[in-house]
């Protein structure tokens, strides 16, 4: 067999090992507990419940394209959350307006993160992370640090009580919105600035493509798809935890980078991601069920994002990391 046969049979089965190593995962789960793990209800309440990380973690694909990160879209999960909580609960303010403050309030800190990243030409790292901390202050005043609870149904209604084949109606949220990334970077002229510019910002210039406009376009686009991950998150618990965004952040990076290793090797890509998202989720349900301590949950997503950061480096071509 030819040698370059061989490394395209090898790519091919590449794209797909991580849902042969999901498979696994879930028979090994399957025997270890029988009766128990594999069953439809449990799989589809792992879907329905799992919608939020996987739309946070779609967020963070589309800076990471560009060539930069944010670290302030769990931030804005619990703010989009939060402000839901408080004035739909608080202040009678009808749902519908709610939504639409939520994402005002994305898209503002989407445009701030901007403005101080493009303009000002600071590191997204320091810009998203200091803005994290500034969201998470705030929505601890909105909230005086408390949980609130009895959101509108309506809204927990079309999240998570409307059912499609036993599945939470969040969890084709998320699979409609991973379609629509995948279109949009595979298929559209702004997918493939967003692409061109993660490799090279100064090539990209030099081919005429408005870099500033194009990495501004992908931190609003982040804040906006954190923004619908924040009311998903609310509607599926029908309240707001002022602490909830930060636990998401750390899963979604590991989601992001194993992706990158998955169905397009080498690219940050939305059907990579999704299925990163639930091969985790997967192992992190099986460990509970089998009655873990809290504490390996942390090392799970710690391991797991070192291991898909070092995997996707490799599949990049060992690259090295643009910090943006």
């Amino acid at each position: 067999m030819p040698a370059a046969t061989r490394a395209d049979e090898g790519a091919g089965l590449g794209r797909f090992a991580l849902l042969g190593v999901w498979a696994v995962v879930v028979v090994v789960f399957s025997i270890a507990m029988p009766g128990v793990f594999f069953n439809w209800n449990n799989f589809a309440v792992l879907a329905g419940s799992q919608a939020p990380a996987a739309l946070l973690a779609l967020a963070l694909v589309i800076p990471l394209t560009s060539g930069d990160y944010d670290l302030s879209v769990g931030a804005v999960v619990t703010l989009a959350a939060m402000i839901i909580g408080v004035l739909n609960v608080w202040h009678s303010v009808p749902i519908g307006w709610t939504l639409l403050i939520a994402l005002a309030a994305g898209i503002t800190v989407g445009a701030v993160n901007a403005f101080f990243i493009v303009y000002f030409r600071i590191p997204s790292l320091v810009v998203t992370l200091a803005s994290a901390s500034l969201i998470s202050g705030i929505v601890q005043w909105l909230s005086n640090s408390s949980t609130i609870s009895g959101i509108s149904p309506w809204l927990v209604d079309v999240t998570v009580n409307g059912r499609l084949f036993g599945i939470d109606f969040a969890f084709y949220y998320a699979l409609a919105a991973t379609a629509l990334l995948w279109y949009v970077l595979e298929y559209t002229p702004a997918g493939r600035r967003l692409l061109f510019v993660g490799r090279s910002r100064e090539v990209a210039r030099l081919n005429g493509i408005n870099v500033d406009r194009t990495r501004s376009a992908s931190l609003l686009a982040s804040s906006c798809l954190a923004t619908l991950a924040g009311v998903v998150y609310a509607g599926t618990l029908g309240s707001a935890d002022p602490f909830s965004g930060t636990n998401f952040l750390l899963p979604a990076f590991a989601a992001a980078f194993l992706g990158a290793t998955s169905i397009i090797p080498g690219r940050f890509n939305a059907w990579g991601t999704f299925v990163a998202v639930y091969f985790l989720s997967t192992g992190i349900t099986g460990l509970s069920m089998l009655g873990i301590p809290l504490w390996v949950t942390n090392v799970f997503n710690g391991g797991a994002l070192l291991a898909a950061v070092t995997l996707s480096q490799f599949a990049r071509g060992r690259q090295e990391t643009d910090l943006g």
